[in-house]
């Protein structure tokens, strides 16, 4: 346990930016099963409504440093790639 005034702030801002983190991940995650069942459905104009909020989300994530860069970019491509084989 922490001991010092400093130690136990920090504990604090851990606790903060870990629940904040975890809803962040949670809205990536809802937004990317929302484009993928979009995807699925073969609904075209869906999917690309789906992908401007998921690229939204992720976006903001990434630039919080919740996601890593070459990640986010990653799944967009992929998103958009199988958007446009529809």
């Amino acid at each position: 346990m922490a001991n010092n005034k400093s130690s136990k702030k920090r504990i604090r801002q851990t606790e903060r930016r870990t629940l904040r983190n975890r809803m962040t991940k949670s809205a990536v995650r809802t937004a990317m099963k929302k484009v993928s069942s979009a995807i699925a459905e073969r609904d075209k104009d869906g999917a690309l409504a789906q992908f401007k909020i998921f690229e939204k989300l992720i976006d903001t994530a990434e630039g919080k440093g919740v996601f890593h860069s070459n990640m986010a970019a990653r799944k967009k491509s992929r998103f958009m790639k199988q958007i446009n084989r529809i």
